[in-house]
């Protein structure tokens, strides 16, 4: 008997014709060795390259593979939360496509997700073949991160984790489309097991995560965890408003103290400093309440999946609402 009931493995595709063939090769006997009952959710991602043929291919030779061929590129945040609403297995598991998050070790994180008794088991990388601008720009990432949003986890943990089914589901039942289902998971405080692993160079190709990919990233973290923002905004104007009334009192004494301050020159600029402050201000605490409503009221679905490519008898009556479908038997 196998140990697992049934997992689903959950990888976002971006121009990754290069890696794919190689990554089934060495996925398939890993989860086949796991489970009897598994299923492998591709997300093309808007590739621009033979990504989408060669998982046809590979459809063809492993029935276990379903592919979601998105509308265009909506970024591998919202591919994984597509591939999290059609997976349907009891643990489900979470990589990247470049073969970095290595196949071998997906035992070793079900296992520590069984005998924690936890939520997650999450690769805590030990050691990672990324260039020295990348692994800088993390670091940036998780640190700022920390310090202005209320995602509290530990250090280096990467995309690469074995999640349960009951914890998937309460992510996805929070009414929320800004955040990513990974911050998410954090934000919940779903426990975790952190399972140190070395993370290996790129199998082939060039990483789709530049430097705007990087900051995009950032920025919607920032902008959907934390109000920080809206803070520095408020607090700058309560600056500019004390500031004004510091140099309203400094031009009272210069003017009975040396008379020579032009005549209105003094009221002038005391006003208009209070005023800009005080704008600041209202602006801040409108935002407050505006920032927090803007993303959510416009009701866009994370992602628009255009083809989905599933052989096997099974209902698409998972979360996906809003989603455009047409299943392609192949």
């Amino acid at each position: 008997m196998k140990p697992y009931s049934s997992i689903s493995v959950v990888i976002a595709v971006y121009n990754d014709e290069t890696v794919l063939q190689e990554l089934h090769k060495r996925l398939q006997p890993v989860v086949t060795e796991l489970t009897d009952d598994y299923e492998i959710i591709f997300i093309d991602d808007g590739s621009s390259d033979n990504s989408y043929k060669i998982l046809l291919d590979l459809h063809e030779q492993d029935q276990n593979i379903k592919i979601l061929k998105q509308a265009r590129n909506f970024g591998q945040p919202n591919s994984i939360a597509a591939g999290l609403d059609y997976a349907i297995k009891d643990y489900v598991v979470l990589m990247d496509s470049d073969l970095q998050d290595r196949p071998e070790d997906i035992p070793k994180l079900l296992s520590a997700l069984v005998e924690s008794g936890s939520s997650m088991a999450i690769a805590k990388w030990i050691k990672r073949q990324d260039t020295s601008f990348k692994k800088a720009v993390s670091s940036l990432f998780f640190k700022v991160s920390k310090r202005i949003t209320n995602l509290q986890h530990a250090p280096n943990l990467g995309v690469f984790r074995a999640v349960r089914r009951e914890a998937i589901d309460k992510v996805k039942s929070i009414p929320e489309t800004t955040g990513t289902l990974l911050s998410l998971m954090y934000w919940s405080g779903l426990s975790y097991e952190a399972v140190e692993l070395h993370r290996d160079p790129r199998f082939a190709g060039i990483s789709g995560y530049n430097l705007k990919k990087m900051l995009a990233l950032t920025a919607d973290r920032i902008f959907s965890y934390s109000l920080f923002p809206i803070k520095v905004a408020t607090y700058f104007g309560v600056f500019m408003g004390l500031a004004s009334i510091f140099l309203g009192v400094f031009f009272i004494i210069e003017k009975f103290a040396l008379d020579s301050v032009v005549p209105g020159w003094t009221s002038l600029i005391v006003l208009l400093l209070f005023l800009f402050g005080m704008n600041f201000v209202f602006m801040g605490l409108i935002g407050e309440y505006l920032g927090r409503i803007y993303m959510e009221s416009k009701g866009r679905p994370r992602y628009v999946t255009e083809i989905v490519v599933d052989t096997s008898v099974r209902s698409h009556n998972t979360n996906l609402e809003n989603r455009i479908f047409i299943s392609d038997s192949q």
